[in-house]
């Protein structure tokens, strides 16, 4: 098979070699936590910060590296915690600073690290800052937020829309101006040309390094900046639309944004805050790219060089789109050519998006063993992981009912889009205790009964079980360091099967997953290679042949300190 050899980070940086504690999250798997539905300790019905302290010895016995926690800022809630009023402290629903000091105890003490969720692009409408901002057009935070005036004729001042429907503009009376606001009305968005509002946000950041933790995702982190000229979009032709950032039903989908967001001034932001992570040893960032035209540029742009944020993700492998060895094989190798010093952090399922067990897996006759190869093509990909709580469970998107809905988004487009909840609802620990395990009173959001078939109490004993496929294929990418921190070599895809080739300190592992129902017959690799005994269904060698049956996988390594090279 014609191999393409593709440079890496391993070509040019010191550091990809680095066994130091700098270099964890290259490489990471990153387990996210989104605290409202992981565990009330309360009894509240709404998940808390001591229920995640309760809960980290199974997150640790998973296998993973670190943990992100979304949003648990102070916030009114309008979107769960994304509408932050207080960057500085807890809302007192998730518990106490004081709590979130003993989380991250008890994590350093199990050896995971704690990253945090940063929502940095736009704050609440309740925030102190805004509160002010609007008041008029002379106060001391006037130019914090993004303000401008009407047209002659009272319209917003351009065609900016909202992921959340509508126009991105809502009027405010005080100032008889639009201010702008990617998401909710009540997000209002900050003005990053302002070095203030950087400097402040800063050092909320700064405020949370000095509290312990070990990293932060970046919401949204391609929204910080607009075009101060405040051009219209133009429309994106009919051809190039496509719903990875926002449901098809959204004529957000219907314009190319060009000037609301992806801004190149983005660019020196970032590498300040890389400067102040740089100053406390041994932490790192991973950013949310969500532009569905230009996602993994960006990736690139941002994460290229030692200067930049350390890893971001776009919503290639989040949106609709089948995951296929074709489609696999170019988006990696697209971010390859174009960040060849960059590092992508890939994820299947998150807090956004539907869980891709239903958006994937169900088409299948046996979607479990879907699951459990994609799950090994996720670990062994050239990039940083994140896992969404409940996945290693198998959970499918869970159906809410439109009196049971939470989500405003949901809430605007149902029912063709039904927003987030279904993948929001609470972790199920128990599959014979009322909610799941979760609490002992009304969760925020029901608990479905196929959930709790699925409950982590009952997968515990089985040794077949989605869980426990989970903690061998992440013991067993542990065991091979080329996985997390090596060279990527693609094969073109055949018959439904993606081939590469990871390779790293003389190592070199040929990969091979049958990501179809097809059964495919492929040359067997160079005899210099030692097949490995991976989790799942195992190909079959058959002297110069390998019989790759339906969603099957072979690897086979060897030490080797040649150039890689694959023969399929």
């Amino acid at each position: 098979m014609n191999m393409h050899n593709i440079p890496t980070a391993g070509d040019n940086l010191s550091s990809y070699d680095s066994r130091d504690a700098a270099d964890w999250w290259r490489g990471a798997v990153i387990y996210q936590i989104y605290p409202r539905s992981f565990q009330d300790s309360n009894g509240d019905g709404i998940g808390d910060l001591n229920g995640i302290t309760q809960r980290l010895p199974y997150v640790a016995q998973l296998g993973v590296d670190a943990i992100w926690l979304s949003p648990f800022f102070t916030s009114p809630m309008r979107d769960f915690g994304y509408d932050v009023s207080d960057y500085e402290n807890v809302d007192e629903m998730f518990g106490t600073l004081d709590d979130f000091d003993r989380l991250v105890a008890e994590a350093h003490r199990l050896g995971l690290r704690v990253m945090i969720d940063q929502v940095i692009s736009h704050a609440s409408d309740q925030h102190p800052w805004f509160v002010e901002s609007r008041l008029d057009k002379t106060n001391d935070k006037a130019d914090w937020f993004v303000w401008a005036d009407a047209k002659e004729d009272g319209t917003p001042p351009n065609n900016w829309l909202s992921i959340f429907g509508g126009s991105a503009w809502e009027w405010e009376t005080n100032r008889c101006q639009f201010y702008l606001h990617n998401f909710l009305a009540s997000q209002p968005d900050l003005n990053f040309h302002n070095p203030h509002v950087q400097d402040a946000l800063l050092d909320t950041v700064r405020f949370w390094l000095d509290r312990g933790v070990d990293g932060f995702r970046l919401d949204t982190i391609n929204f910080y900046f607009h075009s101060q000229g405040l051009e219209d979009n133009p429309p994106l032709p009919l051809e190039l639309r496509n719903d990875s950032t926002a449901p098809a039903v959204n004529p957000y989908n219907y314009q190319s944004h060009l000037f609301d967001k992806s801004q190149p001034e983005n660019i020196a932001f970032l590498k300040r805050f890389r400067a102040l992570l740089d100053e406390y040893p041994n932490t790192a960032a991973v950013g949310e790219v969500g532009d569905g035209e230009r996602g993994l540029e960006l990736v690139a742009q941002y994460t290229s060089g030692d200067d930049m944020v350390h890893m971001c993700y776009a919503f290639d492998f989040l949106s609709p789109d089948p995951l296929t060895a074709a489609r696999v094989h170019k988006v990696v190798s697209d971010f390859e050519e174009a960040a060849p010093d960059g590092w992508s952090c890939w994820a299947f399922s998150n807090h956004d998006v539907m869980r891709h067990t239903s958006r994937w897996a169900a088409q299948y006759s046996d979607p479990d063993a879907f699951q459990k190869a994609a799950l090994m093509l996720i670990l062994t990909l050239r990039g940083s992981v994140c896992l969404y709580q409940g996945e290693e469970l198998g959970l499918p998107e869970a159906d809410i009912e439109f009196e049971d809905l939470q989500d405003p988004y949901g809430q605007r487009f149902w029912p063709k889009y039904k927003g987030r909840d279904g993948c929001r609802t609470p972790m199920v620990w128990s599959h014979n205790e009322a909610s799941g395990g979760f609490s002992n009173s009304r969760p925020w959001l029901p608990v479905s009964k196929t959930h709790q078939d699925l409950a982590a109490s009952g997968q515990e004993a089985g040794g077949e079980s989605m869980l426990n496929f989970y903690r061998d294929a992440l013991a067993f990418r542990a065991r091979y360091r080329e996985f997390a921190k090596g060279q990527i070599l693609f094969g073109d895809p055949h018959d439904g099967v993606i081939c590469y080739e990871r390779s790293h300190d003389g190592w070199s592992t040929h990969v091979a997953i049958n990501l179809s129902e097809n059964t495919a017959i492929l040359a067997a690799p160079d005899i210099s290679f030692e097949q490995l005994d991976t989790p799942g269904i195992q190909a079959i060698l058959r002297g110069s042949e390998l019989e790759m049956p339906a969603f099957s996988v072979f690897m086979a390594r060897r030490k080797d300190d040649r150039e890689p090279e694959i023969e399929t």
